[in-house]
């Protein structure tokens, strides 16, 4: 069928990208509408912030493995009531949401709301895809694609910070259901009641492998997210988790070896650039975590309003724009995709040693501004190239089956990332806190002066003198714990920065990567 039947005919083809490109900032609205601001969520509903951040990675984990299953699914249904239904259920969800504060029901939303997200997901791009008629359509699409849900987040944070100062913390919830709303009266008024894909019948769907790679990526996640809280093998939790996750995922891949029609064909990993392309996508959404250290400290250690953090990620985003135009026209003009890399890697590295020396007490805005801009840059020159490189890596129809491990690679990547500088930092923290700490002793007699000093003002505030040394007490502590934190960030980045120099180098001289060159190419432009 053609793809134009589906929308009326007085939407014009600009309305059409435009009306598709909302729409599919609704998954955007899932995963951010609640980490946007993580410790006020975290509070309303009386949990830990790792336990916010496995919400996340649990709609995140559902979303992939609704992948494996979404296009039986779309291909079912009628494509305007299937819209329709997904995003009505969504805006219940939110709704719901908002009422609750039983944090087992939150995650139990979390879990449905990651299927919703993910079923509308690939049908807009393939339909966005199809909008454009000119021979480099696949690079516009995927830009509009993945660069809409790069800008999207602090949009979305402005948003949210807006309805918790403006609003109670339901009231956030309550907007974003307003938006899947829109999302159901936009698909009502333009799209029609023809389908876009031949009827598919639904008995075909392997459930067993979609429940397994479920409870794999769940106890995964749980792991990940709750190792180091924990004490890793000291938990019992832990190590029943560890087991589920083998036990699970040994079983979906049985399960996809001895199957005619596999959920996920293991064939394609015996093709090499796949497989590097995973472990890149890995490497960049790790690097890419090292972002939420530089936003705890705009909030804990600098002590910048929550606006003023969301307007800082406009710099943010402008550097993804910067990014997403220059690898667009990188790819039009069939720049090798290694170079492209490379050019990536390196401003990523760049800004890592650069904001190394930016963790200090007291920082403007300007003077982080520049190194901002290119962390965005870098995310956004890599990110469409490395999703064509990972799709152009194997034969055409295992495709489908390569977008999939991509999009794996991006979120055990973002479950990494969050795993690696949680434990990272919480062991440099105590290391930096352990030697700041032979400096600060009560006998020394630089504390002793400093104390004086603290107590004398808290004095002048009206405090008693017991409660003034205490008070004097805790700020000395708290200089020396914020200090130990800017100095473990500052390792941190120092580290990062040279690992991805080291793979910019890497990536330079890799014999096999050269010989490779003419493949990417072959595979998107068929020459």
């Amino acid at each position: 069928m053609q793809q134009e039947s589906i929308f009326k005919s007085w939407v014009p083809n600009w309305a059409i990208i435009a009306i598709l490109i909302f729409c599919m900032m609704h998954c955007m609205v899932v995963l951010g509408v609640y980490t946007s601001n993580s410790t006020y969520s975290a509070s309303y509903l009386d949990v830990e912030p790792e336990d916010l951040q496995f919400t996340f990675s649990i709609s995140y984990g559902v979303f992939l493995a609704t992948i494996m299953i979404e296009s039986r699914l779309f291909k079912f249904f009628p494509t305007k009531s299937y819209f329709l239904t997904i995003y009505s259920l969504m805006a219940i969800c939110f709704m719901i949401s908002g009422y609750t504060r039983n944090f087992s029901v939150f995650l139990i939303l979390r879990i449905v709301e990651g299927v919703l997200m993910a079923l509308p997901w690939l049908p807009l791009r393939q339909l966005l895809i199809t909008r454009f008629t000119s021979k480099n359509a696949v690079i516009v699409g995927f830009s509009f694609n993945y660069g809409s849900l790069l800008v999207a987040s602090p949009f979305i944070m402005t948003i949210v910070v807006w309805f918790l100062d403006a609003y109670e913390w339901r009231y956030m919830a309550y907007g974003a259901a307003v938006f899947q709303i829109l999302c159901v009266v936009t698909v009502m008024v333009t799209f029609t009641n023809k389908r876009f894909t031949k009827k598919i019948p639904l008995y075909q769907i392997d459930w067993a492998s979609y429940i397994l790679s479920i409870t794999a990526i769940l106890s995964g996640c749980f792991v990940f997210i709750y190792g180091e809280k924990k004490y890793w093998f000291d938990s019992s939790e832990i190590i029943i988790g560890i087991i589920v996750t083998t036990i699970a995922g040994g079983l979906f891949l049985m399960r996809q070896l001895t199957m005619k029609r596999p959920a996920l064909d293991l064939n394609i990993f015996r093709y090499r650039n796949l497989r590097i392309a995973i472990i890149l996508f890995v490497i960049l959404y790790i690097s890419r975590a090292t972002l939420n250290l530089v936003n705890s400290a705009m909030s804990v250690i600098w002590n910048w309003e929550p606006a003023r953090v969301a307007n800082v990620q406009y710099i943010n985003v402008l550097g993804n724009v910067i990014g997403l135009v220059i690898a667009g026209v990188c790819l039009a003009k069939a720049v090798s995709v290694r170079k492209i890399f490379i050019l990536g890697f390196s401003i990523f590295a760049v800004f890592h040693i650069w904001f190394t020396f930016l963790f200090l007490p007291d920082v403007s805005v300007m003077d982080i501004a520049i190194p901002y801009l290119l962390q965005g840059v870098a995310v956004g020159v890599l990110f469409v190239p490395m999703v064509l490189f990972t799709v152009s890596s194997v034969p055409t129809k295992y495709a489908p089956y390569s977008g999939l491990m991509g999009v794996a690679g991006r979120f055990w990547g973002s479950t990494i990332g969050f795993c690696i500088m949680q434990n990272a930092g919480v062991y440099l923290r105590q290391t930096h806190f352990t030697k700041l700490r032979q400096f600060v002793l009560s006998e020394s007699p630089e504390t002793q002066q400093r104390l004086a000093t603290l107590t004398q003002s808290f004095l002048g505030k009206g405090y008693s003198q017991d409660d003034a040394y205490k008070l004097a007490v805790k700020q000395v502590i708290a200089s020396v714990t914020k200090q130990s934190t800017l100095l473990a960030n500052m390792e941190i980045f120092t580290w990062v920065g040279y690992f991805l120099l080291a793979l910019a180098l890497f990536l330079m001289f890799n014999n096999h990567l050269i010989k490779t060159v003419n493949i990417f190419k072959n595979r998107i432009w068929g020459s």
